[in-house]
């Protein structure tokens, strides 16, 4: 039986967390949540980040010193942690695009040759 197109879950590429998170705060300062629901708002509802995968990424990003944080209240009237992009995570972000770019064309030539 075929599944319906709302039982089908599209994960992030392998490698490409970083580099959405990266992305979506390049626009400002967002919360867990918002970054999660602006992925998945911009991608046309097609690209969902799991709690689990987003906050230990956050925290890595954090150690490497790619994205700040602090408390802040958030649009609901709670209190939540606000991730903002540093320089060296502006100059990942440019890392980050350009080997996903050298991938993709990779990946292109072999589909078009294979």
């Amino acid at each position: 039986m075929a599944k319906a197109i709302d039982d089908l879950k599209s994960e992030i590429p392998p490698g490409t967390l970083y580099m959405l998170i990266l992305k979506t705060l390049e626009a400002g300062p967002r919360h867990g949540y918002g970054i999660a629901q602006r992925i998945h708002q911009i991608s046309q509802d097609v690209l969902r980040v799991e709690e689990g995968s987003l906050y230990p990424a956050l925290q890595r990003m954090l150690i490497k010193g790619w994205v700040v944080a602090e408390w802040r209240i958030s649009e609901t009237n709670r209190r939540a942690r606000f991730y903002r992009l540093t320089p060296a995570g502006r100059k990942q972000l440019g890392a980050e695009v350009s080997e996903f770019d050298r991938v993709m064309q990779a990946i292109v030539r072999v589909l078009e040759t294979a």
